[in-house]
């Protein structure tokens, strides 16, 4: 029993200390006794992190804007919606022209010479037509591609804001996967200092083998973390510059503006109008009725008119020619204009849907993005005094330990929960900063995204003070360059985070019509219910 509860207290966290993992067995400093050893590896275990040394890039090196931007520019789906629009506005100004459609051009010859009389008849027809556009078709379909190209604009936003999201996303996880392999590296580099001194009791008659047997396995426990938290960080960096084109880590530590964004989230209606996912909503909603009158003004086929020509030699007479005026007009038929109205309605009501749908589905994120702000700022307060108060508690045992007042399980067991508050509180922070940044880009004010904030005039007339969006940016630097470094020390999420951050914008996607909404931009995660 012993030795499965110290090897359960002894699986933990400890704070970020880039150390290389060692070959062979470490030699501590004094061979004097056990108690001096241990002390030794509680200590090292025990010091303050290198932040510079593990997060690299982490700390501010790429703007989250910047990395936006590159990764927009490396977006494929960019691309797409460009030639969608283009398209959309080529159709749109094919629709001014004149007819309907282009010239049709018919040739017909006759004579008596292989199958008849013989006695010489020969006739040439030729006729050139163009069909006419019905009572107002012409404007209709100007109508409906003109709305399908700033769908297809609005698209490009709703892409642009699921890519944000994703980037998000993928930067948490990038920041995790780095943080987590500094901190099996530095339990490792522990756990076989302590594997050494446990042996170097054993061999001076201090310690039992079932005591070198519990920490041999602690050690080889950590090397196997070790080695799947190596996995997990290539499997984030290659996710990363994926995105990116680089595995940099962009900076998501120097937003720290809570109320400010909050604030920007406490006018539900501007946010929602504002959002592109609405816009296209309601852009998709317009062309669907322009989709609608273009159907009833195409109640029967166009019409065509043209000239014809005759060229004809008949009998005992001279050739004859002659000119006249072709008119060709299809009549009403409800074969014709049932389908058409059929499909504008189906269209119509999708849009509609979708409409609905949309800003239902906007007004929830909004919801969650508050509840998400006020969440994590009071559980950042609360790990911060529980980290505290461990660590303080953790210090008087081992301690007490050191004087043999305490036994080795007790103290273990506190640094344990001390590593593991530390652990939540760092979560915490991480989910802190990810969360101002997702209210930036619900707003729309996290400069780089393609449409602009509708906060602003209402933020205005509140506030009065309140900074422009190129000032937003400035602020949230600013304080990050102070609290967000202070507050990024030790900044890691729990290692249960990992499998948590997923693609959260660019699965599910509901197409009607030409419209691309993707269902929601953010996927429940099963570690929010237990952050801190």
């Amino acid at each position: 029993m012993r030795l499965s509860a110290c090897c359960s207290a002894l699986m933990v966290s400890v704070p970020l200390v880039c150390v290389p993992l060692q070959k062979g067995r470490a030699q501590a400093p004094s061979h004097t006794s056990w108690q001096a050893h241990t002390t030794h590896a509680f200590n090292t275990t025990n010091a303050e992190p290198a932040l510079t040394e593990v997060s690299g890039h982490a700390g501010g090196a790429l703007p989250f804007p910047s990395a936006l931007a590159l990764a927009w520019r490396l977006d494929p789906n960019r691309n797409e919606l460009t030639v969608n629009r283009r398209t959309a506005e080529s159709r749109a100004k094919a629709a001014g022209s004149w007819f309907a459609g282009g010239p049709i051009v018919s040739g017909s010859y006759f004579d008596d010479h292989f199958i008849g009389s013989n006695e010489g008849y020969t006739t040439y027809q030729g006729e050139v037509s163009v069909p006419l556009w019905l009572p107002g078709q012409g404007s209709a379909t100007r109508s409906v591609a003109q709305a399908e190209a700033e769908g297809a604009e609005k698209q490009a936003s709703v892409a642009h804001m699921a890519l944000a999201v994703r980037l998000l996303d993928a930067t948490a996880a990038a920041l995790l996967a780095q943080k987590r392999v500094a901190t099996t590296a530095a339990f490792h580099t522990a756990a076989s200092r302590i594997s050494a001194d446990v042996a170097h009791a054993a061999r001076l008659g201090e310690m039992t083998q079932a005591d070198q047997q519990m920490a041999d396995a602690t050690r080889d426990t950590a090397r196997t973390d070790y080695a799947m938290a190596q996995e997990e960080a290539q499997n984030a960096a290659a996710a990363l510059e994926a995105l990116l084109g680089t595995p940099e880590i962009p900076d998501i530590l120097a937003y720290t503006a809570t109320e400010s964004a909050a604030l920007r989230l406490a006018n539900t209606n501007a946010v929602e109008e504002n959002d592109p996912r609405v816009q296209a909503a309601t852009k998709e909603r317009d062309a669907a009725r322009a989709a609608m009158q273009l159907a009833r003004r195409s109640f029967m086929p166009n019409p065509e008119l043209g000239i014809g020509g005759i060229h004809e030699k008949q009998y005992g007479s001279p050739w004859d020619n002659r000119v006249g005026v072709n008119f060709t007009m299809p009549l009403p038929s409800a074969v014709h204009s049932a389908p058409l109205l059929a499909a504008a309605r189906n269209r119509q009501a999708a849009a509609d849907r979708q409409d609905i749908l949309a800003r239902r589905m906007v007004r929830q994120e909004v919801a969650q993005a508050r509840a998400r702000l006020q969440a994590t700022l009071a559980g950042l307060k609360s790990a911060r005094a529980a980290a505290q108060a461990l660590e303080n508690r953790a210090t008087l045992l081992e301690r007490s330990w050191r004087l043999k007042e305490t036994p080795l399980d007790d103290a273990i067991r506190a640094r344990q929960a001390a590593y593991t508050a530390a652990m939540a509180r760092n979560r915490a922070e991480i989910l802190w900063h990810a969360a101002i940044v997702r209210a930036l880009i619900a707003t729309g004010d996290l400069p780089g995204l393609a449409y602009a904030s509708a906060t602003q005039h209402h933020l205005s007339t509140i506030g009065g003070a309140m900074p422009q969006q190129a000032g937003w940016s400035a602020q949230t630097a600013g304080a990050g360059a102070g609290a967000g470094a202070g507050a990024g020390e030790n900044d890691l999420y729990g290692a249960e985070n990992a499998s948590g951050v997923t693609d959260a914008a660019g699965s599910a996607t509901q197409r009607n019509g030409g419209l691309r909404i993707p269902a929601s931009l953010d996927t429940p995660q099963p570690d929010d219910a237990a952050a801190p």
